[in-house]
């Protein structure tokens, strides 16, 4: 029997599974931040510590383990391998695979090798790898280095809106309304100097009202409108790269930002850019955890192909619960 471990280190928490080859989970561990970025020394703990509760659960140990991905936050240039090397080298694994969190998220929305992703949650990232095997990342650095949106950079948009209309550089917005209440002040120029004078910044929850204010708003449809063109602008770019334009494969749609459920605000201009750049490509909300991408992209790394056997095993165990998922796996 061959067993596989796979791990997902995010920013806020790491979560390890073991499973079996036949896509059964028999452990999983979960602890806090597994992102080198934000220190080092713990994300080494919290690695350490969900694969080792893993490991108990399922009642093996590192030598069981045929073939281990690692899939985490801030692994992105060789500067950050050089960092993470040591630290999964240590745990004493045979063969393993340390990539960034975004290149599980892809394997696990797609039952092929090859695909797109394009995640927009706190930040943005776009990522594809193609038949050959060839692998391209796009973004996940930031405005500055040529990202837009995210929740982060989406509520920035709210409150600066707010304020331009607030000032009569924009129009009437009911983001104004809520952005008072989400904020508790009475009015905007009371917030204005507030927030000017305490230093204070948007906070992420503020990108949220986009989506409650898009079906009559016009002022947040375009904000939504703008997210979605830049991120069909990173996927279409992934795809000329990688020559895929003629291939048939899955955009996976990941983070909370495409995967809120709440109308089609975002999606359908990705699906316009992409769908041109690649006719018979498909758009595909993660339906699993991305760890299960962790857990695929060992066997492929092992020689194995997955059976359906696998993929329902995977999706009885680590489903995305509470998510209102458009597309799901066929």
């Amino acid at each position: 029997m061959n067993y596989y471990l796979g791990v997902d280190g995010g920013g806020s928490k790491t979560l390890a599974v073991v499973a079996d080859e036949t896509g059964r989970i028999l452990g999983r561990g979960i602890s806090g931040c597994g992102n080198h970025q934000l220190g080092a020394a713990f994300a080494e703990k919290s690695i350490t510590q969900a694969v080792d509760e893993a490991y108990a659960q399922a009642g093996l140990g590192k030598e069981n383990i045929t073939y281990a991905t690692f899939g985490l936050a801030g692994a992105d240039r060789e500067a950050d391998f050089r960092i993470l090397r040591p630290i999964i080298g240590a745990m004493g694994l045979k063969k393993y695979r340390i990539v960034c969190d975004t290149v599980i998220a892809m394997r696990a929305g797609t039952r092929q090798t090859d695909g797109v992703v394009l995640i927009c949650g706190s930040g943005t990232n776009g990522y594809g790898v193609n038949v050959a095997g060839e692998e391209v990342q796009i973004g996940g650095f930031g405005y500055e280095f040529g990202d837009f949106g995210g929740g982060g950079e989406l509520a920035v948009e709210v409150f600066r809106t707010v304020i331009r209309s607030w000032e009569g550089r924009e129009q009437p917005t009911t983001l104004t309304s809520l952005t008072l209440k989400a904020l508790t002040f009475e009015t905007v120029e009371e917030m204005y100097h507030r927030f000017l004078d305490d230093g204070r910044r948007a906070p992420h929850t503020l990108a949220k009202l986009l989506f409650q204010a898009a079906p009559g708003d016009e002022v947040a449809r375009k904000i939504l409108e703008k997210q979605g063109l830049e991120l069909g602008k990173v996927a279409s770019a992934v795809i000329h790269k990688l020559g895929m334009g003629n291939d048939s494969f899955d955009v996976v749609l990941a983070g909370s930002v495409l995967t809120r459920g709440e109308g089609d605000y975002v999606v359908r201009y990705i699906e316009s850019q992409v769908t041109t750049a690649a006719p018979k490509c498909r758009l595909r909300i993660l339906a699993l955890e991305p760890v299960a991408g962790a857990i695929l992209l060992a066997m492929d790394e092992n020689g194995v192909k997955p059976d359906f056997t696998v993929y329902d095993q995977l999706h009885q165990a680590l489903a995305v619960k509470e998510r209102n998922v458009k597309w799901a796996l066929d």
